[in-house]
């Protein structure tokens, strides 16, 4: 049958301003991260993007390298996109990224114009679309000029392969001189996606403060810690869980008495709090004023609707927020 989206989308997601653009983000945005990539099921990637959009989810986040292999998130992305969803493309933000390793040889990696420009050229062929709605490099290079990556980024939007850019990992020095740069080519910095968990809390220090002073949005990924901060791990390591599988970015040993002793304690305090784990550590990672969106990725659709039907309980008392501190640093 073919897909209509639900009418009350608009009504259950909140929706924040980018910064001090224009735009407009979900307060929940789907990664494409994990799940989506040439081993998944197809099917199961198209009933998570339906659900996404059914509950008001509109910025879908990509990369080049997403699989595995790598491209081929986009590849499916596209597939879907271009089934039902033709018809709704005004109502989507659709962003990419480069900068890490895609293709062998020296014109693969990092933040060189030759690399960039060449990558969303694929990015947009695999997904078919004329123009992505973000285009971010991915990651800081240590070796090519910042003014050669930024001029690629500004040229970007002028040729219309994207409408805005943003930058990702960068630390509050260079998100800092990468505003100004762009600034003064006349494309400004829409967003930084920085890396933003209860257990990881390096953007608190500098880069909320940056973000604000610049006027640039943030879009926090893995908020959920790769998983440790739901109730997944607490009786072990489950099989087909990402810290089962070699090659993740949470191996099992990470999986230790200590953190899952917080693990518990902060699911009592959600339990209080009347949400499960997750659903408070996405509201957490949200409370900011600084971040635009938080970013989520899933592997079925129920996932998906549990963290949206949280954003209700997204206050938090000083108690709170200091328990959280006391139990999670």
């Amino acid at each position: 049958m073919k897909y209509l989206p639900s009418d009350t989308r608009y009504n259950i997601m909140k929706y924040n301003r980018c910064g001090k653009s224009g735009l407009m983000l979900p307060a929940i945005s789907l990664g494409l991260w994990h799940n989506f990539g040439g081993i998944d099921a197809l099917e199961n990637a198209r009933a998570m993007i339906y659900k996404a959009f059914d509950m008001g989810i509109t910025h879908f986040d990509l990369a080049n390298n997403y699989g595995p292999p790598p491209g081929s998130a986009e590849h499916t992305f596209g597939r879907i996109l271009h089934g039902d969803l033709r018809s709704y493309r005004d109502e989507l933000i659709i962003s990419t990224k480069a900068g890490w390793d895609m293709w062998p040889g020296p014109y693969g990696n990092w933040g060189s114009r030759k690399y960039l420009i060449a990558s969303l050229d694929q990015s947009l062929h695999r997904m078919g679309l004329d123009y992505v709605d973000i285009f971010y490099h991915h990651r800081p290079d240590p070796e090519t000029p910042l003014e050669e990556t930024l001029a690629a980024l500004d040229y970007i939007v002028r040729s219309g392969k994207a409408l805005y850019v943003g930058i990702s990992q960068y630390n509050h020095e260079q998100t800092r001189n990468a505003a100004r740069m762009l600034r003064k080519m006349g494309t400004p910095c829409l967003i930084h996606q920085p890396k933003y968990s209860m257990f990881e809390r390096w953007i608190e220090k500098h880069l909320l403060d940056v973000l604000e002073s610049e006027g640039i949005g943030s879009i926090v990924f893995s908020p959920l810690a790769q998983g440790m901060l739901t109730n997944k791990y607490l009786d072990g390591i489950p099989n087909g869980s990402r810290a089962s599988k070699l090659g993740t970015y949470l191996p099992k040993e990470a999986i230790t008495e200590n953190k899952i002793g917080k693990v518990r304690q902060l699911q009592a305090l959600a339990e209080h709090r009347g949400q499960s784990l997750a659903q408070m550590a996405i509201a957490w990672a949200g409370r900011h004023k600084q971040v635009t969106s938080v970013l989520i990725g899933a592997s079925k659709p129920e996932q998906i609707e549990e963290i949206v039907n949280g954003i209700a309980k997204s206050d938090f008392t000083n108690d709170e927020l200091e328990a959280i501190d006391d139990i999670a640093k």
